[in-house]
């Protein structure tokens, strides 16, 4: 099921920390951060199997289409699309587990997406599924 972990932010005269302490990170193997060179660029269809992944947005705001794929090798087009927009100012994690393919697209110029892994770089070649960008059509 995808959730979101919510944080928050503490300000004060020396400025703010934002944070989600509800947020386990002891399944945490990797982090990587995206940046999209523009406002038009979708990053999807790219789904897994075996790892679950959780994204914070460090700055601007992203759109995010998920679908939960029904058979690994023919994937019905038709899937129900779930369309999340996670933006920095929320201060939530949003947690995607197994079995889901993602496709994003920034909202805002120079927004970053901090990405969390559970697997290691060493498993991203055998649990690497990936469709075109207009795949999957069932955008409600």
């Amino acid at each position: 099921m995808i959730n979101t972990i919510q944080g928050g932010i503490a300000t004060d005269h020396r400025g703010s920390i934002r944070f989600v302490n509800d947020f386990d990170m002891s399944l945490v193997k990797r982090f990587y951060i995206i940046k999209n060179a523009d406002l038009e660029t979708v990053r999807g269809w790219r789904a897994h199997r075996i790892e679950q992944r959780w994204f914070y947005v460090l700055s601007g705001s992203f759109v995010v289409d998920l679908v939960q794929i029904d058979n690994w090798e023919t994937p019905s087009p038709d899937l129900a699309i779930e369309r999340e927009v996670i933006k920095a100012t929320d201060q939530q994690v949003l947690h995607v587990p197994v079995g889901y393919g993602t496709a994003f697209r920034a909202l805002e110029a120079n927004s970053e997406l901090l990405v969390f892994a559970d697997y290691g770089i060493d498993n991203a070649k055998n649990d690497d599924y990936t469709w075109p960008v207009d795949f999957f059509v069932n955008r409600g």
